[in-house]
């Protein structure tokens, strides 16, 4: 549109930047707002299993693995249905959904009626609801930036995750201790609530396109799942970030067993320990770019591993006093990696995916990453039980020591910029396209 002589000359292109960065800025609030939520639960859900009702390692183990579960069971199914539904509706039911769930739990306690049962009935079904969240949320991060703007906005995401650890660890911690562990979890219920009343200043995203029939759900489900595991560097991706995800849900499923009977410290100091990890995400996401552009991009993904790697050692001797502060260093190094992974690997997936596999590629990746979180959990459960939570410490240590591997030794490292963002060719949205072949390399 252009105005009279003297006027501002508005272009199309001015209105597009305009609206892109205000739906950025509502997607950021909603975000902030569902983060600091999910954080505060990590913290209360588990000492409400602990400290109210007498859980056992092994029943914390059984929770922990409920909350995960829902990626193994719908997680590559979700993919196909997000890429078929509008983003925006899909994380808005999803912060509802939790929003209600979660706001059962201070209820029953209130009324005396709380069971374990009850709060494995909650977290399995939040899950399903996260599954939709995490898999809708990065798919409708690239149409809300300019391709250009991607690594910037993934930078920003990732320091917002980072930022809800330690606000959410710190004020998870702070709030069981003050108001108890159930009226924390309410807390929980009300941010996602905040959240999914941000998401509704969006605007709808574009109808999810179709190019001829739809092909069956089980047909798309093996496009993202071939797209993933076809090719070199996101297979690489894929299982360096499963396997520290591994790692760390074995640490972390039994730190609330370790902090409240054996340690006897607070629930506060428990929270405080999981701040630090969002330090190092924050830092690691904050420093991610600087290291792609002075090493290259390759080189800053692979080789930050094995420089942090032994930090991991230091986890497993967390005791009272100076071991306190040796392990919540270690801790911070190998968070630091994760920040750095999840600026710079998001990014590489997102370029190197056709816009209409984000959802099923996206999903594929949460498939892994949190299938290994459910497998965590369960192992957990079990060595806590059955060899004790220090030993359970140290496999988990172990893990996280080895997770840098397949991209220390794939074709990753060898990458200096960032590729081009891949478009879509008739495969990706075809009736049956059982053919399709994996993305050209960079």
């Amino acid at each position: 549109m252009e105005a009279g002589p003297g006027k501002l000359r508005l272009m199309p292109s001015h209105i597009d930047t305009s609206r892109r960065t205000s739906d950025f800025r509502t997607f950021f609030a909603a975000l902030a707002s569902g983060q600091l939520g999910t954080h505060i639960g990590h913290v209360a859900l588990p000492l409400v299993a602990v400290l109210a009702l007498g859980a056992s390692p092994g029943q914390v183990g059984i929770l922990a693995t409920l909350s995960t579960a829902a990626f193994l069971l719908i997680g590559l199914p979700a993919g196909a249905w997000v890429d078929r539904m509008r983003h925006r509706r899909v994380l808005i039911v999803a912060d509802l959904s939790r929003a209600v769930l979660l706001a059962t739990v201070p209820a029953a306690w209130a009324r005396g009626v709380l069971t374990l049962e009850q709060l494995y009935v909650v977290v399995a079904l939040s899950g399903c609801a996260t599954v939709f969240f995490d898999v809708g949320s990065q798919s409708v991060l690239p149409h809300l930036v300019a391709d250009k703007g991607l690594i910037r906005a993934n930078t920003t995401v990732t320091g917002l995750q980072a930022a809800g650890n330690v606000a959410g660890g710190a004020a998870g911690g702070g709030l069981v201790a003050l108001i108890t562990a159930p009226l924390a979890v309410a807390c929980t219920a009300v941010l996602h609530l905040v959240s999914a009343l941000c998401l509704t200043g969006i605007r709808p995203g574009p109808a999810p396109h179709r190019d001829g029939p739809r092909a069956p759900l089980r047909t798309q489900v093996a496009q993202g799942m071939r797209h993933v595991f076809q090719h070199s560097e996101l297979r690489a991706l894929a299982l360096s970030a499963s396997l520290s995800n591994l790692g760390i849900q074995i640490i972390n499923t039994l730190l609330p067993v370790l902090f409240a009977q054996e340690l006897h410290l607070s629930p506060a100091m428990l929270g405080l320990y999981w701040a630090v990890g969002g330090v190092g995400i924050l830092l690691g996401a904050r420093c991610a770019r600087p290291l792609a552009a002075r090493t290259g991009y390759g080189r800053a993904l692979s080789l930050t591993g094995p420089c942090v790697a032994p930090a991991a050692l230091l986890i497993p001797f967390i005791d009272r006093g100076l071991w306190l502060w040796a392990a919540g260093a270690g801790w911070l190094l190998m968070t630091f990696k994760v920040g750095v992974d999840n600026v710079l690997g998001i990014t590489l997936r997102q370029r190197l995916t056709p816009a209409p596999l984000l959802g099923r590629m996206n999903a594929t990746f949460r498939f892994m990453l949190s299938g290994a979180l459910t497998v965590a959990s369960a192992l957990s459960g079990l060595m806590g039980e059955f060899a004790g939570v220090r030993f359970a410490l140290w496999v988990g240590a172990a893990c996280l020591m080895l997770a840098f591997l397949p991209v220390f030794l794939s074709q990753i490292r060898a990458r200096r910029d960032l590729p081009e963002q891949v478009k879509a060719d008739r495969a990706d949205t075809a009736a049956a396209p059982d053919h399709m072949q994996p993305t050209a390399k960079g």
